[in-house]
């Protein structure tokens, strides 16, 4: 019988301390890496649509649910606010191709079509939403130089190819599109917060009525207000106003 050295009675212990409680080794090449990375990102999304907000995100229970040890978000995230503002990123290009999924092969779309476009694809992506406020209030802020010119990169890219789509697809002018998109991304942002009060404004709401009218249905007013604001900008902003 070939007996164990005690080195390698200790490995093989803890590898199996490590697999009993459902824990993944340290990722060994760059496709590793990308599943963890994209594990964890799943993982905050989730939990943030489970607990009403990224408000409520923490690394602890992100790691957990993607099935890492405590320390291995560090791996990939130096901190938590970027890991959201990595899920920020990512939530620019799911708006992307969701526009252009929905305008591909159609034209002459009216203001109110094109707002429709608008509203409908960013309140399907409401953690999206959710992060457009805290993007600009701390996320970009609280990463490095390079962290916050990578996201700026991406989401003016990601940003000037919905224009571009929707260009295309519409009867509005670009013009008249980056507006829309502009106060778009201040609404949804703005009535996404609103529409999911904190649990002591909740409690609040329930006990005086009369405010609770502020916690107002996100979509349809989202679609109301886009919708105005596209058949303004048809009507105020002229071919001379892009000169």
């Amino acid at each position: 019988m070939r007996y164990l050295d005690r080195t390698t009675v200790r490995q093989l212990a803890h590898l199996g301390v490590r697999y009993a409680f459902g824990m993944r080794e340290r990722a060994r090449s760059a496709e590793d890496k990308t599943r963890r990375t994209e594990d964890l990102l799943k993982a905050a999304e989730a939990l943030a649509l489970d607990l009403g907000g990224v408000r409520y995100v923490t690394l602890a229970p992100v790691t957990e649910r993607a099935g890492l040890h405590r320390t291995g978000v560090r791996r990939y995230f130096a901190s938590k606010e970027e890991l959201l503002l990595e899920l920020a990123e990512r939530g620019w290009g799911q708006w992307r191709d969701a526009i252009k999924g929905e305008v591909a092969g159609r034209t002459g779309l009216g203001p109110a079509q094109t707002a429709a476009v608008v509203s409908e694809t960013l309140v399907a992506l409401p953690v999206f939403c959710d992060l457009l406020t805290h993007v600009s209030l701390n996320l970009e802020g609280d990463v490095d130089i390079e962290r916050a010119r990578r996201y700026k990169t991406n989401a003016f890219a990601a940003h000037d190819e919905i224009a571009t789509a929707l260009d295309r697809a519409s009867s509005m002018t670009l013009e008249q599109i980056s507006n829309l998109l502009a106060v778009a991304i201040t609404l949804a942002s703005g009535f996404w917060q609103v529409a999911h009060p904190t649990p002591t404004l909740a409690a609040l709401y329930e006990q005086e009525p009369e405010w609770g009218h502020v916690a107002l249905d996100f979509a349809p007013r989202l679609n109301r207000a886009l919708k105005a604001f596209a058949l303004g900008f048809a009507e105020t902003i002229t071919p001379d106003d892009a000169a």
